[in-house]
């Protein structure tokens, strides 16, 4: 009887879903997922649940709230309720968590896709070709310095001066978002690298005269993207926060866009009379955010064996 050995993805999925805490946060952002899908079909392809229409009748209206029992909506009458109520102008405070959603989500992976594709590049570089030399310094030198120059800046106030700088848009804030956090990716992708260009599969690969860019994306950076791609997992959720900073701040996705940072925002000052307006963002974004962390911790558990506790 022949036992069938588990494939690395099994032994993974195998130890991962014994944590439960990352189990649960990956159940939370699978369904932050479709419902960021959702509100993008639903707020364009919808009148009724347009994030921008301002009702100013019914204006604070709290969660589950019924809505007028008629108002003109173009030719489109609106009747329901409202899930999560509405704001100081009367908009849909649901319709605009899903935007927001939408947005959020956007900006953590393009500008997480952007600090990893740079990581990756500048990592891969310093690890590979760290010994050869550009006038007086090595290619990992002068990689290695630029990288802590750039960690000498505080990340946020650097972050919020470029986009002071800019004209405000969504494209702007995911582009400055990924070129000032690609350092940690770096320093994970050159410790790899300096590992793995010792390994006997990367030797064997050189004496056979293989060019050093098949050694590199065939055989070294795949044994690399263990730590890479969870610190990618994590870095969406320190994207997301970032960008919730910027649009609280007023410097992030203006309107007609809604994102959780500028809800927040117009919400704060209505603490009092409408405190679903800043508790219901100011909880979306800390769900998501240790969502992201639990799903990367369980992830550096299930692929380190140093780190499991069940095997």
């Amino acid at each position: 009887m022949t036992v069938q050995s588990e494939t690395p993805f099994q032994e993974f999925w195998r130890l991962f879903k014994t944590d439960r805490l990352a189990l649960t946060g990956l159940i939370i952002l699978i369904l932050l997922i479709i419902a960021a899908i959702a509100g993008k079909v639903l707020t364009e392809w919808f009148v009724i649940f347009d994030p921008s229409t301002v009702r100013l009748v019914d204006k604070f209206l709290p969660p589950l709230s019924s809505a007028s029992e008629y108002l003109p909506i173009g030719d489109m009458p609106k009747f329901g309720i409202y899930l999560l109520g509405t704001d100081e102008l009367g908009r849909d405070v649901f319709a605009r968590m899903l935007q927001g959603s939408f947005v959020s989500l956007s900006i953590g992976f393009v500008a997480v896709g952007l600090s990893t594709f740079i990581g990756i590049l500048f990592g891969g570089l310093a690890g590979y070709y760290g010994n050869v030399r550009l006038g007086v310094m090595t290619v990992d030198t002068l990689i290695m310095r630029f990288t802590d120059i750039m960690l000498c800046f505080p990340t946020f106030f650097l972050i919020l001066t470029v986009v002071a700088l800019l004209p405000p848009s969504i494209y702007n804030i995911m582009i400055v978002i990924g070129l000032t956090s690609w350092m940690g990716t770096t320093r994970f992708v050159r410790a790899e690298f300096l590992s793995l260009r010792e390994q006997d599969f990367v030797i064997a690969a050189k004496s056979l005269g293989l060019p050093a860019r098949t050694i590199i994306f065939r055989h070294m950076l795949p044994n690399a993207m263990a730590p890479v791609l969870i610190s990618a997992i994590i870095g969406v959720a320190t994207a997301i926060l970032t960008e919730s900073g910027l649009s609280f701040l007023g410097f992030g996705v203006q309107p007609p866009y809604a994102t959780w940072g500028n809800i927040l925002a117009d919400g704060r000052s209505f603490i009092f009379d409408a405190p679903w307006l800043f508790y219901l963002p100011g909880i979306a974004i800390l769900v998501v955010v240790l969502a992201f962390n639990l799903v990367g911790e369980g992830m550096q558990e299930a692929m380190n064996p140093k780190l499991r506790k069940n095997s």
